[in-house]
């Protein structure tokens, strides 16, 4: 479902970690109402950089797996730069083998993919135990490398798209383990949502607890209290101060007041405490 009135006039280009045909391109397919251009970065400080330095308008970050679960390193990427999710998005996610034409599953010696999509399909390679399993830095980009090098014997996993924008010949479809098999995206931006407060429903927040006793029970009833639902926490490690942790907690609430009121309380509780984003609940 493509979303995003106030997307509309300002986004015109949009970071992306892969080339075309990767899931995040995908993404930026799905997300915007208009037509965005895709900058294809090879990693996720690349799609930062572009962001901050003004290359694009927005970007494109996977935050977590339904199978393999959270992507650690950019939720701390976005609490570093201080950029702001005003978006988010889900899709499903189908892992196919691919390669040149007129080859079977007994051609392929090896297969090169993204370690997220490897790991998502383990049980299927245990049944090919020929095949060597490589890691590499994007599904779509070893398609496009296989096409453009003509690689035989060796095999990609990546997305339908891109097996047809580099006329690959799909060997086994959708060889992730379990079939069920989401990934949410969010989108970020250089400064704050500019969705209108009605349209919020859902908000990202960052915050430190003391190390006290029941000091982030105390912070985790207040949103209980002011009508907030958690839907997510993840604990990153603070480099600077060893075996102390941040919390990045996702809520999801019926009306805006109920978020500003915790957002007040918190402030006062918690260490540190940031809005990384509000926005509109892609679940709802």
């Amino acid at each position: 479902m493509k979303i995003g009135t106030f997307f509309c006039n300002m986004i015109k280009t949009v970071a992306i970690q892969g080339v075309r045909g990767s899931f995040h391109h995908i993404v930026s397919q799905e997300f915007f109402k208009n037509p965005v251009e895709a900058i294809e970065c090879s990693t996720f400080d690349r799609v930062v950089d572009s962001l901050i330095t003004k290359e694009c308008d927005a970007a494109i970050m996977a935050l977590e797996n339904s199978i393999a679960g959270s992507i650690i390193p950019n939720y701390a990427l976005i609490n570093k730069f201080g950029l702001h999710i005003v978006g988010e998005h889900y899709i499903d996610i189908q892992q196919n083998l691919m390669a040149l034409p007129n080859q079977t599953i007994m051609d392929i010696k090896e297969v090169y993919s993204h370690p997220m999509a490897l790991l998502q399909c383990t049980e299927f390679f245990k049944l090919h135990p020929h095949i060597k399993l490589i890691e590499d830095k994007d599904t779509a980009e070893v398609a496009q490398r296989i096409q453009e090098q003509q690689l035989k014997g060796v095999g990609a996993i990546a997305s339908l798209m891109a097996a047809e924008l580099f006329k690959l010949e799909v060997i086994a479809a959708s060889i992730q383990t379990i079939q069920v098999n989401e990934t949410r995206f969010v989108v970020v931006m250089r400064k704050n949502s500019e969705v209108p407060e009605t349209e919020i429903n859902k908000a990202s927040v960052r915050f430190e607890a003391d190390h006290k006793r029941g000091s982030l029970a105390a912070i985790l009833n207040v949103m209980s209290d002011c009508k907030l639902n958690l839907t997510k926490i993840q604990s990153l490690p603070i480099v600077e101060t060893p075996w102390k942790y941040a919390f990045f907690v996702d809520v999801t609430f019926e009306t805006y007041n109920d978020f500003k009121k915790a957002k007040s309380i918190i402030d006062i509780m918690a260490q540190n405490f940031k809005v990384l984003g509000e926005y509109k609940n892609a679940k709802k």
